[in-house]
């Protein structure tokens, strides 16, 4: 459980280190790797880019997350 924001695009390592950790979501600034939405969906992270103002993409176990309104 918990999340981490990070200013750099989300690499396998982050992920694989936040789901070592038991941290359910991963928020980047800028855009995630190939390797790393894969490990991130394979790992039951999810994982979130692209955040600026209220907007963000989601890359992996979208149900997770819900919408603000």
């Amino acid at each position: 459980s918990g999340f981490v924001v990070i200013t750099s695009r989300a690499s396998y390592e982050i992920v694989h280190k936040a789901a070592t950790a038991g941290i359910g979501l991963v928020v980047a600034i800028s855009a995630p790797t190939d390797l790393a939405i894969r490990t991130a969906d394979t790992a039951g992270v999810t994982l979130a880019a692209f955040a600026r103002g209220d907007s963000l993409n989601l890359y992996s176990h979208p149900g997770r997350v819900a919408a603000a309104g």
